[in-house]
């Protein structure tokens, strides 16, 4: 019997072992290679990145309407529970003014915080993963220019076992793909910049893809459209089976101005996500649109059979 209270105790330890070098939060950039990123930086394109992020949509201060005031307090309902965006203003203690662009490099590619712990994928960090270093120092130098919000955001509200942040590490063995984006030769300049803003800053697939049961993208139906994730109506589907006949111009006029080509206006969560593309240099509008009509077509979850007009 001691014999196998032992060795029952050997398979914990060595299981609990391995769990926690599984799951450890590693970083992208170290404290000593950060230092470097510290000087130089741009803040108008910074204040690019921050548009095409769409940073505004869910940390601007709820119940008012200037984009640069980050106090945070968005709550996103899941079906895991509410998770509430955090202030990234200046503010050097509620904020991220304290923060070093290492720190930001970290939660942005890898969704670890500064004190070594994983951030929920809320924070589409699994998107923002391929977002190039130098767009994330440019990015913190906007940042530091915008108003310190004095006060802290609520904190998430979650049930057992999801207030177990070790256990994101799982998690991210299956979905966080760290692998850079690489321009594809065969394509146009406005592709492969259209590629970069969809792919890796403007996080279009996260909403634009139904997930599994354990909040995971369904590969095969990226960008295929699906239940809203806040439980809200229906995301379209953006591939060629959604778009149909959408011009590339027919693309670019709804990141500027929200209408479709039926002369309907976007609702929902998609018109704050208008507000930080109209803001985009025409351009890099007409990138997003030249790529997205790239995409082939996928079929998507079928959608509900009373919906409304608008789309979602």
């Amino acid at each position: 019997m001691k014999r196998l209270v032992f060795s029952l105790a050997l398979l914990c330890a060595l299981g609990l072992g391995v769990f926690w070098w599984l799951t450890a939060p590693g970083a992208a950039v170290s404290a000593q290679d950060g230092a470097a990123l510290e000087s130089g930086g741009d803040r108008a394109r910074g204040e690019i990145v921050f548009n095409a992020g769409g940073c505004a949509s869910c940390h601007m201060t709820p119940g008012q309407s200037e984009r640069t005031v980050l106090g945070g307090g968005f709550a996103l309902t899941s079906p895991f529970g509410t998770f509430v965006a955090p202030n990234i203003s200046s503010h050097p203690r509620d904020g991220i003014g304290a923060w070093k662009v290492a720190d930001l490099a970290n939660a942005m590619l890898r969704g670890v915080s500064p004190e070594g712990a994983h951030y929920y994928p809320a924070f589409p960090y699994t998107t923002y993963a391929h977002a190039k270093i130098e767009d994330v120092r440019d990015l913190m130098v906007y940042l530091r220019s915008l108003p310190a919000v004095e006060g802290k955001a609520a904190s998430h509200d979650l049930q057992f076992p999801f207030t177990i942040r070790r256990g994101l590490g799982l998690w991210k063995w299956l979905y966080l793909d760290t692998t850079p984006l690489k321009p594809e030769p065969v394509q146009s300049e406005a592709w492969n910049r259209g590629h970069y803003l969809v792919e890796a800053l403007g996080h279009c697939a996260e909403c634009h893809s139904p997930r599994n049961p354990i909040g995971g993208i369904i590969a095969a139906q990226r960008f295929a459209g699906g239940p809203d994730p806040e439980g809200h109506g229906f995301v379209p589907n953006i591939t060629a089976k959604g778009l149909g006949a959408w011009s590339r111009a027919d693309v670019s006029e709804l990141l500027a101005t929200g209408f479709t080509p039926d002369y309907d206006s976007v609702g929902g969560s998609m018109a704050a996500v208008v507000k930080n593309t109209s803001s985009l240099p025409k351009a890099d509008r007409d990138a997003m649109a030249e790529y997205l009509k790239s995409l082939p077509a996928r079929e998507g979850p079928p959608r509900p059979a009373k919906q409304a007009s608008k789309v979602d």
